[in-house]
């Protein structure tokens, strides 16, 4: 059983892709990690020596993961929503930020935001 940043990686699956339920890390990273180290990718997560474990451990340290990145993303946005910038008010009314068409698509964005924020009514 491997522990590591809060996470108990699945003993059954490639170390490649249990590095990937950790916050921050996606399958190329987790390839680019592996391979710094100099560990199999392909090599089970119960067959990890105490030593590999280390080492990946010892590597992750480099990147920014977890809560620290969660909180740099939420920092990002509420920047964007501070100063009233195009993204920051499609942000804040929950609708799609990327340029996506809304005409047929976003229905559940609209849908979480009720009928209030979209088309706020008017109190008589």
């Amino acid at each position: 059983m491997f522990r590591i940043m809060g996470h108990v990686l699945p003993d059954e699956k490639s170390t490649w892709i249990a590095l990937t339920n950790i916050y921050g890390i996606g399958r190329v990273r987790s390839q680019k990690i592996l391979t710094k180290v100099g560990i199999d990718p392909m090599k089970k997560v119960r067959d990890l020596t105490e030593e590999d474990q280390k080492k990946i451990s010892d590597e992750l340290k480099n990147y920014v993961l977890e809560s620290d990145l969660k909180r740099e993303v939420a920092a990002a946005i509420k920047r964007l929503k501070e100063i009233k910038c195009y993204r920051g008010m499609r942000h804040n009314l929950g609708l799609p930020v990327r340029g996506q068409l809304t005409r047929k698509n976003a229905r559940t964005a609209k849908k979480l935001l009720w009928r209030s924020k979209v088309r706020p009514t008017i109190k008589k």
